[in-house]
């Protein structure tokens, strides 16, 4: 069997390769775009692909394919219809980061309400000016006794509830926008908006959440809120943010996600100068001990295939 690995460089990590392969290739960066993922795939009996999108065009002229393992929680790059109307298995691994990403929710929440990025600029470049021991120039906020707003109640978003209970935070779980009725532990996703110090995303990216924090939603947060995202950058529509940011409304955001990827740095979040906003390149998952369990789920996907018994379906 041929295995291909259409963007390998995303995980620099090794790939247990298992014996029944015989021919694996490793693709850095393959171009998105039909004829370079077409040509990349030939022949392969398994695609596997952390953001390259597989669209019905390619799947029409890749017709050995059996199984693309998605090399991530989120499968949103695949075309579920198009796999399950070819017989095409889709699977992804679930899980292998839930500690990884949490633990970067709760640093940027510590970075924001305590603004440390403006006071690592005063330590190195205001501080020797100071006439006193300290510099307070921006207020520090304790994470206890705030509300935390978690929009997704998965194994993300549970792990960063347990984290932020544990630091004494008010966590409050959103409902789905428009749902009738509430279940257990939930609370209607307008009052989330409206009673939340700080809201941390961990939706799937779906036509229901896409845009799902715009202008409308950014109004209605406290003064002060704080943005985080850590799952797709397209759940919030960003010029509504930079609105909110730059008005001062907003008391700061950080995004490890935006809503084109790779950015080209011409896009309008990377002209707002607001001293509390924090923007990484999609790394909240990618711990040493996030990379090597990836790097586990994907062979144990391959192994569950071969046996007949495939784990993690999603098509």
């Amino acid at each position: 069997m041929k295995v291909v690995f259409l963007d390998s460089d995303t995980l620099p990590h090794p790939v247990e390769h298992p014996a029944w392969v015989t021919e694996w290739v490793n693709c850095p960066a393959t171009e998105q775009t039909t004829q370079a993922v077409v040509a990349a795939l030939e022949n392969a009996d398994v695609c596997i692909t952390n953001k390259i999108r597989i669209t019905p065009a390619i799947l029409q002229s890749c017709r050995k394919l059996q199984l693309i393992c998605v090399a991530a929680t989120g499968y949103d790059c695949i075309d579920l219809q198009a796999c399950r109307e070819r017989g095409i298995t889709v699977v992804n691994v679930p899980g292998y980061a839930s500690h990884s990403v949490a633990e970067c929710v709760i640093g940027n929440l510590f970075a924001l309400r305590r603004n440390l990025i403006r006071y690592a600029q005063i330590g190195r470049n205001g501080w020797h000016t100071s006439k006193h021991f300290c510099v307070h120039d921006k207020p520090i906020l304790d994470l206890k006794d705030c509300t935390l707003g978690i929009f997704g109640n998965g194994a993300i978003g549970g792990q960063v509830a347990r984290m932020a209970s544990a630091l004494g935070m008010n966590v409050l779980f959103a409902e789905h926008r428009g749902r009738a009725s509430l279940r257990d532990g939930y609370h209607r996703f307008e009052e989330v908006i409206a009673r939340s110090d700080a809201i941390s995303l961990h939706c799937p990216l779906t036509p229901a959440t896409t845009g799902m924090i715009g202008q409308a939603e950014v109004s209605r947060m406290k003064p002060g809120c704080l943005v985080i995202n850590t799952s797709r950058g397209a759940l919030i529509n960003e010029n509504a943010l930079i609105d909110g940011l730059e008005s001062g409304h907003l008391g700061g955001a950080a995004l490890d996600v935006l809503s084109v990827e790779p950015p080209n740095g011409s896009e309008p979040i990377f002209k707002c100068e607001h001293p509390n906003l924090l923007i990484t390149p999609h790394i909240a998952w990618a711990s040493r001990d996030g990379l090597a369990g990836l790097a586990r789920g994907l062979t144990r996907n391959l192994e569950a295939f071969k046996s007949g018994l495939p784990l993690n379906v999603v098509s």
